[in-house]
């Protein structure tokens, strides 16, 4: 399968990479950012799941591969200078982030800059979850 034309008009950084926010299709809730390279796009728009690139493994990985929560493409949004990526997804099994929660953002800045946790109770996880992901680092 030849390369999706798109491909050459992204502008990756210097270390070949392009930030993406991936949102919920249904709600718009930004369930995570994250980084993809060359190939990581090519294979999210090519399989319909989303693929990171993990700059801490230095590893390319599917979202959910090890977990089971996936991530099913819904839409691939390209920004005006084509610098950054929007990937509209259903996200399968419910968490979006490693520590269990449905979003990465489930933390607050207060007036005082302290981190609170969000009173949200859509944010909050499951017993079972947490010990899912307790000390794993897997997508």
């Amino acid at each position: 399968m030849s390369e999706p034309k798109f491909l050459d008009e992204l502008k990756f950084d210097a270390n070949g990479l392009i930030p993406v926010v991936i949102q919920d299709a249904n709600t718009g809730e930004v369930l995570t950012v994250a980084y993809m390279n060359r190939d990581a796009v090519r294979l999210t728009f090519e399989t319909g799941k989303t693929w990171f690139w993990r700059r801490r493994h230095q590893k390319l990985m599917m979202k959910g591969e090890h977990s089971g929560r996936v991530q099913v493409v819904k839409e691939i949004l390209v920004d005006c200078d084509a610098d950054a990526l929007v990937v509209k997804v259903e996200q399968v099994g419910g968490a979006a982030c490693h520590e269990g929660y449905p979003s990465c953002f489930f933390r607050k800045v207060t007036r005082t800059a302290n981190w609170r946790f969000s009173s949200n109770e859509s944010l909050t996880r499951t017993r079972s979850t947490a010990k899912k992901v307790a000390g794993d680092e897997r997508l």
